[in-house]
């Protein structure tokens, strides 16, 4: 083949440090718009984003050259600072030292951009720690809650 094509989508989920409510619902759309420039001004592709008070989803779009980390690290290094500079009330922001990567297939797309669309009215029904222990299951990932929660 002489072209190489990729298509590569991961699905990033992280909270705020020690899940303080920060992320209030009147501030959230100009947090979410913030992450989405951050992304764009990398190069990479925010798909969707969202999440609620406490924790983030971002769906991305990458290149097969990303490392996800570095991705990782640098949405949350430049979107604390902001966070903490744009809003007063949160000049202690800070998100979560680790994070959840998951990677997807194009067939998941739709699927995931409707789950993240849909957080307020998922977590009526469960917390943060049940949907993050229920990704870790689905991807086989084996934890210690202790690492993840403490």
């Amino acid at each position: 083949m002489a072209n190489t094509f990729t298509s590569l989508h991961a699905h990033l989920v992280f909270s705020t440090k020690n899940r303080t409510p920060w992320i209030a619902a009147e501030i959230e759309n100009e947090v979410w718009q913030y992450l989405g420039g951050i992304c764009r001004t990398h190069g990479w592709k925010a798909v969707q984003i969202g999440g609620v008070d406490d924790h983030v989803h971002l769906l991305l779009g990458f290149p097969p050259t990303l490392a996800l980390s570095d991705a990782a690290r640098r949405i949350k290094g430049e979107s604390s600072k902001w966070i903490s500079d744009k809003f007063p009330r949160l000049s202690e922001f800070a998100w979560q030292d680790g994070y959840g990567l998951f990677t997807i297939g194009h067939s998941q797309i739709e699927e995931t951009v409707n789950y993240i669309l849909r957080q307020r009215e998922h977590h009526t029904k469960k917390t943060f720690a049940e949907e993050y222990r229920r990704f870790l299951q689905v991807h086989e990932i084996q934890a210690d809650d202790r690492y993840i929660f403490g």
